[in-house]
């Protein structure tokens, strides 16, 4: 038997992305990357702050992820890639019709939750999100907080 598995690396992750939001449902896209980007993401040099996913115009399903930093490769030459330019994600038209009506209807916002190789591809970790209000944040640092403190409690009886 075979083990069809591709091996999964972390590039980075976007752990603030946790605290603001409220992760309603993942999905996992790929992504169109140049050359220079891959080998910058090999590096792990990307930096997913202020990133987020959108669609180009009202009718079309293409998906871009928007002000996601990967920095230009320092090997690279003139040819190297920019920044910050628009990356197009691969999803499925039946997929990208789903994201399209939660985020029209619901008032959702899709962000990348994280960017990873899984085998030699690209992968976006994408989160159709809802912001979280400031008391949700509260309580969420108080419930945190509890929790650790009574890990501390029992680690040293």
């Amino acid at each position: 038997m075979e083990n069809t598995e591709r091996k999964i690396r972390l590039i980075t992750s976007n752990k603030r992305a946790y605290h603001d939001y409220e992760v309603v449902q993942r999905v996992e896209c790929g992504l169109v990357l140049q050359g220079t980007e891959v080998k910058s993401l090999r590096a792990g040099k990307a930096n997913l702050q202020d990133a987020y996913a959108s669609f180009t115009d009202k009718i079309s399903n293409d998906l871009y992820l928007l002000n996601l930093h990967i920095a230009e490769y320092d090997f690279g030459n003139i040819a190297n890639h920019k920044p910050k330019r628009p990356r197009k994600l691969l999803v499925s038209h039946r997929e990208a019709i789903k994201l399209r009506t939660a985020v029209n209807e619901k008032g959702l916002t899709l962000i990348p939750l994280s960017i990873y190789f899984s085998g030699p591809y690209v992968k976006v970790e994408l989160g159709l999100v809802r912001a979280k209000k400031k008391y949700d944040k509260r309580e969420d640092l108080k419930m945190k907080d509890a929790k650790l403190e009574i890990d501390r409690k029992f680690r040293y009886k």
